[in-house]
């Protein structure tokens, strides 16, 4: 019963997912591209980049992969060629969403405790670089995967539908290709992001109890620069922490299935759950972005309203003729 309910469920999450993410992600894009949230050029560099990637994933998993799949099984998509590629652009937005936030955080991590290298690394440059070079080992490691597929069916000679080949199902070194992209995807993100995360809020506090000691406790005055730094913290601590909860559920599946073998989880309740927080990390973010930042929030709203606002005008116009 429990299954049964779970599948109606999903039946309906990734068809809305699609229908939120994708114009939430353009949006975002959007108004931080702008560079008027108030937000430094490499911040807002990485912020626009996780978009798109985010924005990628949507498109190429949930919608493709599996929401036109599933409900238009007769598509083009489902030739075999167009849905090997669509693994492969998964593979690549996934990889890509991860090490963006991963090299965010780095970023932050570096601004926040080494405060001698932030304006050597933390620029709008490093940042382009960066991203550059995470998509290019993205789409380098992911082009394997076109080779794992065989066609389900022929139909009128056109291969239908995709299928894990033997081999990949097989060989020694398919599993550990397959290993060595999920660790690139789920583990090796995850530890990482704790451990700077840990050493950012370490540092952090030291720092605060530090300033506290030398401004005396009773001064009640502002610290422009905590301040400043409070908002900056909020906003890193909000994005990691996301990700490392939403992503939690696929860590511990995929350790237990890829490292044990565990078949427990295997076609479980707890495998579709785990890839549907997973598919939730991207759109997160915008959320985030609301609730944390005064200007982006701004933004958001009056580009919400202003289509309302030229339907409103366009039905009086109408009205007064």
């Amino acid at each position: 019963m429990g299954s049964w309910i779970l599948d109606q469920i999903i039946a309906i999450y990734y068809p809305v997912l699609a229908a939120i993410g994708v114009p939430v992600n353009l949006l975002t894009i959007l108004i931080l591209s702008r560079g008027e949230c108030g937000l430094s050029k490499c911040i807002t560099r990485y912020l626009v980049g996780m978009s798109m990637a985010d924005l990628l994933v949507i498109i190429t998993d949930v919608l493709l992969r599996t929401v036109i799949i599933v409900y238009f099984p007769r598509s083009f998509l489902n030739f075999t060629p167009v849905c090997s590629t669509n693994l492969v652009l998964a593979v690549v937005a996934t990889l890509m969403s991860v090490w963006f936030t991963v090299a965010f955080t780095l970023d932050r991590f570096l601004a926040i405790c080494y405060q001698n290298v932030k304006a050597k690394y933390c620029t709008e440059r490093t940042a382009t670089l960066i991203m550059g070079i995470v998509s290019v080992f993205s789409c380098l490691i992911s082009v394997p995967w076109y080779f794992t597929m065989d066609p389900e069916f022929n139909m009128d000679h056109i291969p239908r539908g995709c299928v894990w080949k033997q081999a990949f199902l097989n060989l020694t070194s398919w599993a550990s290709f397959e290993l060595l992209t999920f660790s690139l995807i789920a583990w090796f993100p995850f530890f990482l992001l704790l451990l700077v995360n840990s050493l950012t809020a370490r540092h952090i506090l030291m720092s605060a109890r530090v300033r506290r000691g030398l401004r005396g406790r009773n001064t009640g005055e502002n610290d422009p620069e905590m301040e400043n730094r409070r908002k900056s913290v909020v906003l890193l601590f909000c994005i990691s922490g996301s990700f490392l909860l939403l992503w939690s559920t696929e860590v511990i599946y995929v350790f237990s299935e890829r490292v044990f073998g565990t078949p427990y989880f295997k076609g479980s309740d707890f495998e579709s759950v785990a890839l549907m927080l997973q598919a939730l990390s991207t759109c997160t973010n915008t959320a985030i972005y609301v609730l944390t930042q005064s200007k982006f929030r701004e933004h958001m709203k009056s580009a919400v309203r202003y289509p309302i606002y030229l339907i409103v005008n366009l039905v009086k116009n109408r009205n007064a003729r």
